[in-house]
């Protein structure tokens, strides 16, 4: 019966990406995948869905209690910043200081702030709250196609920032410390090697793709008429005393960052900075936002559908894993053939995929594969870094949950956009951890 359970699952993955694909909400379709689940693998039914342990509810609820109030503040935020027209003043700053005959470079300049936040400690939920209102005027300005803006903001936030780069403080690269004993620079050669490949790979993605659709005569509209048509952008004429100083639109942002980083081992700390920067947006941006209650509304009501649905995609991993079917994926990656280290490749890249989460990918290579890893020798610190690496290889699937979120925030779908993520991500993260594991494969 285990190999009508493992039949389940496999058929479950593609049952709630095809939903993804086809348009229904993931709140729907994470449930539907999840019975089929429970059905082949011959679960309890009531005791999978709604049971106190290790069912769908306790794996939606536990995420949602640990993440929601970064996603209501996180929401309230990016209200502030665009009704106040403060992302307004900061992307015309930016565009004084880069210029706006090289659309290219401001790519570049969106990518680089992505990662400055990520590399200090803000999670991508804030950055993908903060960066979307930011950028959106400065596309519409430069009638670049929306559908573009993935790029610059998955290589900013979610390549080497996210799982290389030495030090950095992500989830991802902070879960196998406690169970390896590692630091947060783990293997520091195989991660600038990755940083590099992978941080090349996306400039290079990016200016390609841009070329094309420049070429193509497509507008910051396109997206929703067809690529190859040109859409005329309205211009919006704006009073320019409506528009905060830089100097005050900058402020929140940089107080978020700033006491993040003098205050990281605070617990909670993110919850703090937030709660600061909403406070900060509120008497600075007073005279700009006539009410602010709508604001607040309008942000609570903003974070309710990017929370429950990305519970919701966790909620199905969570149900996945535990099934007994998954105990032959389990013993299959174990006894892959060849090198361990690329068979520990293997499991992390395909829970990844599997769960639609790369730190949930993590968490469990650490407390179902890495003790074996261990006690055959292999060094800790490669262990880290070829899983962190490798865990997001699949990350970016219809139905991972920041891909949810963005779509939901963006204005973007399945279709329109998700095919950038897809390659800046994945297969900028399989050309990295390629290119660990073969040095890897000289320098341990």
């Amino acid at each position: 019966m285990e190999i009508l359970g493992l039949v389940g699952i496999l058929v479950a993955i593609i049952a709630i990406i095809t939903m993804a694909v086809k348009g229904l909400n993931i709140v729907i379709a994470a449930p539907l995948a999840t019975m089929i689940i429970i059905l082949t693998n011959q679960m309890d039914i009531f005791g999978s869905l709604v049971g106190k342990e290790q069912s769908y509810m306790v794996g939606l609820s536990n995420f949602l209690i640990s993440n929601f109030a970064i996603f209501l503040l996180g929401s309230i935020l990016a209200q502030y910043m665009e009704k106040s027209n403060a992302t307004i003043s900061i992307a015309n700053f930016i565009l004084s200081k880069v210029g706006v005959e090289n659309p290219y470079v401001v790519l570049v300049a969106i990518a680089a702030i992505g990662a400055l936040l990520t590399y200090g400690g803000i999670s991508l939920f804030v950055v993908m709250f903060a960066l979307i209102p930011l950028a959106k005027p400065i596309f519409k300005k430069l009638n670049i196609n929306w559908e573009l803006f993935p790029i610059p903001l998955f290589l900013g936030m979610a390549t080497f920032t996210m799982s290389m780069l030495p030090g950095t403080p992500s989830i991802q690269n902070a879960v196998p410390t406690t169970a390896l004993g590692t630091t947060l620079t783990a293997a520091p050669v195989l991660s600038i090697i990755g940083t590099v490949v992978i941080a090349a790979f996306g400039l290079i993605y990016m200016k390609i793709q841009l070329n094309k659709s420049i070429k193509n005569g497509e507008g910051f509209d396109s997206y929703l008429e067809g690529k190859g048509t040109e859409v005329a952008v309205k211009e919006e004429t704006i009073d320019e005393s409506s528009i905060p100083k830089i100097g005050t639109s900058l402020t929140p942002i940089l107080s978020l960052v700033a006491v993040i980083l003098v205050f990281s081992k605070v617990p909670n700390i993110i919850l703090i900075a937030l709660t600061v920067a909403i406070l900060l947006c509120a008497l600075l941006f007073n005279r700009y936002i006539p009410g602010q209650k709508n604001i607040l509304s309008n942000g609570a009501i903003g974070s309710v559908i990017p929370a429950f649905s990305t519970s919701s995609s966790v909620a199905f991993g969570s149900v996945l894993t535990s099934a007994s079917g998954f105990a032959i994926i389990k013993d299959m990656i174990l006894n892959i053939p060849g090198s361990p280290v690329f068979g520990l490749a293997v499991a992390s890249t395909l829970l990844g995929g599997i769960t639609g989460s790369s730190s949930g990918a993590i968490g469990i290579v650490m407390a179902t594969f890495a003790p074996t890893y261990l006690e055959m020798g292999i060094n800790p610190e490669l262990i880290h870094r070829v899983a962190v690496v490798a865990s997001a290889v699949l990350t970016v699937m219809p139905q991972s949950g920041v891909v949810i979120t963005f779509n939901n925030l963006s204005g973007l779908s399945i279709k329109h956009g998700f095919i950038h993520q897809f390659v800046i991500v994945n297969i900028g993260h399989l050309l990295a951890i390629t290119a660990i594991l073969i040095t890897s494969a000289f320098l341990y």
